[in-house]
């Protein structure tokens, strides 16, 4: 049988995807294909169910409950760090009259967001175009996801707010749940329990043998130097990627109340994790 692993083309998703792509955790008689694509496209073909195994965000999968079940392994959490928002150097220091540059509807990052600022008004646009649309004035803000995150300061931008340190703040310092992968529940409880041992061991593999997996990761890193890629893949592959643990499931479970409590998702979320 022949699946298809979606995830973005990140060096954290990358590093985590390591050992299966590499093939040195095999698969057996399972075919495992791979594909590539920005989270917010990845958010909309899980709409329509494309593939058996996919990373989404959190804020998605509120809407996908019916078709998928949430894999045990493979989370990005942001463990008091996060989504940062920003504006130039020179810019204000709110942005309660501005309009917010965001990744995507369906990413967890401006659900968080929204939780933070109920009225903040938003466009929308590629993650990786946030940062010049700032800087050139074409928005007076943005929100800054995956390597963002760590070069904003050399790039002429400030922090308004670290939205990972502010959920921290709110929740006794749970982690900021912010993608997971998921498997569609069609495929019966013996592949599910299959995949999920081999995402395990993939993200065991990557963390076990960390140059290794981080020299392929550096194919994915988008200019980030060795230890820039080091760090951003340590913020998001770690023991909670690994497995959510106690506290990555409460904090999975508070952002979907909170979500619910706000009316920012469809309906009340019973998180159910696969075996």
């Amino acid at each position: 049988m022949k699946i298809t692993v979606a995830h973005s083309p990140d060096s954290d998703d990358a590093f985590m995807f390591y050992g299966l792509a590499s093939g040195r955790v095999p698969t057996k008689d399972l075919q495992v294909g791979h594909v590539l694509a920005d989270i917010e496209t990845l958010n909309r073909a899980a709409f329509e169910g494309k593939y058996e195994v996919t990373a989404v965000s959190f804020h998605a999968y509120a809407h996908l409950t019916d078709k998928y079940l949430l894999l045990p392994h493979g989370s990005s959490m942001g463990d008091d760090y996060g989504p940062i928002l920003v504006v130039r150097k020179d810019g204000p220091s709110t942005v309660s009259e501005s309009i917010v540059a965001v990744p995507g509807t369906l990413t967890t990052a401006l659900l968080v967001l929204r939780l933070y600022n109920p009225s903040v008004n938003y466009v929308v646009m590629p993650f990786d175009q946030i940062q010049g649309a700032v800087l050139s004035g074409d928005v007076d803000a943005g929100l800054l996801i995956h390597e963002g995150q760590l070069t904003y300061e050399s790039e002429g931008l400030k922090k308004i707010v670290d939205l990972g340190e502010w959920w921290a703040a709110r929740t006794d310092g749970l982690p900021l749940p912010l993608g997971g992968n998921v498997i569609r529940r069609d495929l019966g409880s013996s592949m599910i329990s299959t995949v999920s041992r081999l995402l395990h061991d993939s993200i065991a593999y990557g963390l076990d043998h960390r140059q290794e997996a981080l020299d392929y990761a550096l194919k994915f890193g988008r200019g980030l130097d060795r230890d820039k890629a080091d760090q951003f893949v340590g913020m998001y592959v770690n023991e909670l990627t690994l497995q959510y643990g106690e506290r990555g499931r409460e904090a999975v479970n508070r952002l979907f109340q909170d979500a619910w409590d706000h009316q920012l998702i469809p309906k009340k979320i019973d998180v159910e994790f696969s075996s």
